[in-house]
């Protein structure tokens, strides 16, 4: 009988989706913004979005910007 922990397990690599397809991140662009925050208006982690490094630090900063004017909510209201 085999052990389920001696299987191999290939995930399949996530790309970031701004370099491949070279979208510019912009914090104007709320419908692009908004994938990339949880239902608890939360921004996704890394490990999440499969992004690079680089895009992830633009991409929220680019969240921050967008919460600080007021294009996306900070908190989920009740």
């Amino acid at each position: 009988m085999e052990n389920p922990r001696d299987k191999k397990y290939f995930a399949k690599k996530k790309v970031c989706r701004f370099c491949t397809d070279s979208i510019e991140i912009d914090y104007k662009n709320v419908d692009l913004m908004s994938r990339y925050i949880s239902d608890r208006k939360k921004i996704v982690p890394r490990r999440n979005s499969g992004l690079c490094a680089g895009c992830q630090r633009e991409l929220s900063t680019a969240l921050k910007r967008a919460r600080f004017m007021a294009l996306l909510p900070f908190t989920v209201l009740h």
